[in-house]
């Protein structure tokens, strides 16, 4: 049974904005609810979907963390820490 590899553009392929995920989002949803869409492509929008949800739950996490790092801030300047690598994926 072959092995399947990743290629290295998939691997190295951008993460998208929250703005462009959820507009993808939006658009496989639509899409599903339509009904005309078969199996095979139903499925594989799912496998998308549940993807590009997680991105939308990633930024709005990180954006959510940096709201409370700078409500904690006493003297209001703005420091952050680095985001966790891996957090998009």
């Amino acid at each position: 049974m072959p092995r399947i590899v990743p290629s290295v553009e998939a691997k190295t392929k951008p993460t998208p904005s929250f703005e462009d995920a959820l507009a993808k989002l939006e658009g496989i949803v639509e899409s599903m609810e339509s009904g005309d869409v078969p199996l095979a492509a139903l499925l594989t929008q799912f496998e998308e979907g549940t993807a590009l949800l997680k991105i939308c739950e990633a930024r709005l996490k990180d954006a959510e963390l940096k709201i409370e790092q700078l409500k904690k801030q006493k003297d209001g300047s703005a420091t952050f820490a680095p985001a966790t690598a891996g957090r998009d994926t």
